[in-house]
């Protein structure tokens, strides 16, 4: 399993990726799912991979090589656009799929794989996608400023909550931060290391790209900070005034 997240921020973008697989509990391993292809001055692409570890490697390969899209082969450094880039990733994965596909299916193996992509190709904005199986994709929005893939449904309720458009990228990674440590908490098929980049609008090179680690200070103290904010907060909600008097010496049922 996989948590990776993605924020879609005005001032850029934050990518986090945990670095676990699996293929059963007798076999666990620590792979990164982030790839990057950055041309200094022209482009930064970022791609974060969820799902069948070899059929994402392939991918990548096919990226690398080249894909033929519109009848010109092409890779990441070629495309003139994330729009044209994000079709690349889906063509990608369809060759793939041709060549893989009949084969994992006859072995009863699930053709499961899913791309985030983010980054900037100059003379166009900030994009992030999120490209499925079937090489289509969706794209991040000012009203939904973040993507996830794999086990997304405890990271997300911090960043509905939380994140706006508006974010700026130091809180972006306090809250992507926060997401994983929840995934982390509740879901063991998640695991560090973190693969963290960090890109700001308009620079065309990485800003930060970080492993973290368990022994990460900072990481460690934003997970007690968090997790005594939250105990804290619950402490100070009142009780529901139609539920007293519940205790030991007033319970339900007492007189």
């Amino acid at each position: 399993m996989t948590y990776c997240v993605g924020l879609w921020l005005r001032e850029g973008l934050v990518m986090l990726a945990d670095t676990r697989t699996n293929a059963g509990v007798d076999h666990i391993s620590t792979f990164s799912k982030m790839y990057t292809a950055t041309a200094p001055g022209e482009r930064m692409l970022c791609l974060m991979a969820a799902g069948n570890l070899a059929i994402t490697q392939a991918v990548w390969n096919h990226l690398s090589e080249g894909v033929m899209l519109e009848e010109e082969r092409h890779t990441l450094f070629s495309v003139p656009s994330m729009f044209r880039a994000a079709q690349l990733v889906g063509a990608a994965i369809r060759s793939v799929y041709e060549t893989d596909g009949p084969m994992l299916k006859a072995q009863g193996v699930g053709f499961d794989v899913s791309i985030m992509l983010g980054g900037q190709i100059a003379g166009g904005p900030v994009r992030l996608y999120l490209v499925y199986a079937a090489g289509n994709f969706i794209e991040a929005t000012p009203d939904t400023p973040f993507l996830q893939i794999g086990e997304h449904k405890y990271g997300k309720p911090i960043l509905d909550r939380a994140l706006r458009h508006e974010t700026s990228l130091e809180d972006g990674i306090k809250l992507t931060l926060v997401s994983m440590d929840s995934t982390l908490r509740s879901n063991l098929t998640v695991g560090m290391p973190l693969d963290l980049l960090v890109y700001e609008a308009d620079t065309y090179a990485v800003r930060l790209q970080r492993r973290i680690t368990e022994e990460e200070p900072y990481f460690r103290g934003l997970r007690e900070s968090w997790s005594e904010a939250l105990r804290e907060a619950y402490r100070r909600m009142p009780a529901p005034d139609w539920a007293a008097p519940i205790g030991p010496a007033g319970g339900a049922g007492a007189g």
